[in-house]
């Protein structure tokens, strides 16, 4: 009896180990990542399948960039320092628009309405005129009203030099490299310049808050009278490509702001939107073509019409494609094959021509991947780096996997024979 009590425990034994080894080798077959690709987070994908613009920039320094990802598309002495002349007003807007409430009334001061030098573009305010955020930033940002950006800077910062510092600092947190401000609207200053790409990184970050996208894309806008002054104001947008009566309209710009000294010459940021492509352009120092048309507004075309004609977005993995399949050591054979797909496309500008096949990308999943999975769990990620710019998307199941019950059942009849023997054995005695 006793020989049989022993062949019924190292059956026992066998069972756990058997259960023991399974689980393992479920944990170990599901260990692992795409080894093919594994280097490829590290590797950018440089993208240069595109032809260089051939036509002439009539802007001393320009941009144009991705508004997305700000991938630099063109360029033309984009570091060098310049005088913005009124494209410096962006900034100021957006500060105004973080710190202030769009309902808050504002009191112009007589410091702030006589600021502004002779010749430069003003909106008519009076010392004591209260005006909302609102009606201030639409004539700021459409008329280029100067006398605004001080009531501005007084507001928020207590003086002009105080404001400055803020511009400074938040240029800085944006990107900006070589740039320094001295005043909130522009006003000529040989201390105050900035440079293509900083104001591109600038006008990127604008574009992203709806309320400044808003406003920059208005053709024009009305403001009521008030106590000091009894007539309604109406202003027009500066900027040409916004106004469809005009020789410079372009159907697809969306914004952003015009600036002109003598100093600065003629400067311009503009934003259009074409088959779900943004691009940003900054143009600085333009002068006159040839012929005698608008360097700024033909500059501004011609690299709108490079970009949308040789980039188009391409999704370069679509979603629900399948990345691995793996089998599930300790779920059930129905539920067992698992695929593991891909949750959402990622989209990225490429050139038109561009064979997305050729990207490089990594695939990294979690440890030990055992059943119960939910369907839609996020197991990974995938990742591609185009341009020292990272596009990633989660790695999801497919489908529910069921956790088997069968290795638990067999330990449970061993247990119950081995419980059985046991009994048995001590009745024979």
């Amino acid at each position: 009896m006793k020989k049989k009590l022993i062949i019924i425990l190292l059956l026992f034994i066998s069972l756990i180990n058997i259960y023991n080894i399974s689980f393992a080798e479920s944990n170990l077959s599901l260990n692992t990542t795409d080894n093919s690709n594994n280097n490829s987070i590290q590797v950018n994908n440089t993208i240069s399948d595109v032809p260089k613009p051939n036509f002439q920039i009539y802007s001393e320094g320009a941009i144009l960039i991705d508004s997305k990802t700000g991938n630099i598309l063109a360029e033309k002495n984009m570091d060098k320092q310049l005088y913005p002349a009124s494209i410096t007003k962006v900034l100021t807007a957006i500060i105004a628009i973080e710190k202030l409430n769009l309902d808050d009334v504002l009191t112009a001061s007589y410091s702030a309405v006589m600021s502004i030098p002779s010749g430069y573009s003003n909106a008519g305010i009076k010392e004591g005129e209260q005006f909302t955020v609102r009606d201030l930033l639409d004539m700021f940002l459409i008329h280029s009203a100067n006398e605004i950006g001080f009531i501005f800077a007084e507001h928020i910062s207590g003086s002009v030099s105080e404001f400055a510092n803020l511009m400074n600092q938040k240029a800085i947190e944006l990107g900006c490299k070589n740039t320094h401000f001295t005043n909130p609207s522009g006003i000529q200053d040989s201390e105050h310049y900035t440079t293509a790409y900083d104001m591109a990184q600038i006008a990127k970050y604008c574009m992203k808050n709806e309320i400044f996208r808003n406003i920059v894309g208005k053709t024009s806008c009305k403001i009521s009278p008030t106590e000091l002054y009894p007539e309604e104001r109406y202003f027009k947008n500066t900027n040409s490509l916004l106004d469809s009566s005009n020789r410079y309209y372009y159907e697809y710009a969306i914004g952003v702001k015009t600036g002109f000294t003598s100093q600065a010459k003629n400067c311009f940021i503009g934003c259009s939107v074409k088959d779900g492509i943004e691009l940003i352009i900054v143009l600085m120092g333009a002068e006159a073509t040839e012929t005698g048309l608008s360097g700024r507004y033909t500059d501004a075309i011609n690299l709108f019409n490079y970009g949308f004609e040789n980039y188009t977005n391409k999704n370069i993995i679509e979603a629900n494609t399948i990345m691995k399949q793996l089998e599930i050591k300790n779920a059930t054979k129905e539920t067992k094959n698992l695929n593991i797909v891909v949750k959402d496309s990622i989209s990225v500008m490429l050139p038109v021509n561009y064979d997305t096949s050729k990207l490089q990308y990594s695939v990294e999943l979690k440890e030990n991947i055992t059943a119960p999975i939910a369907k839609d769990s996020v197991l990974g990620k995938i990742t591609y780096n185009i341009d020292g710019i990272t596009y990633s998307t989660d790695l999801i199941s497919s489908n529910d996997v069921i956790k088997s019950n069968t290795i638990i059942i067999i330990l449970q009849i061993a247990l119950a024979i081995f419980i059985g023997s046991i009994i048995s054995v001590g009745v024979v005695n």
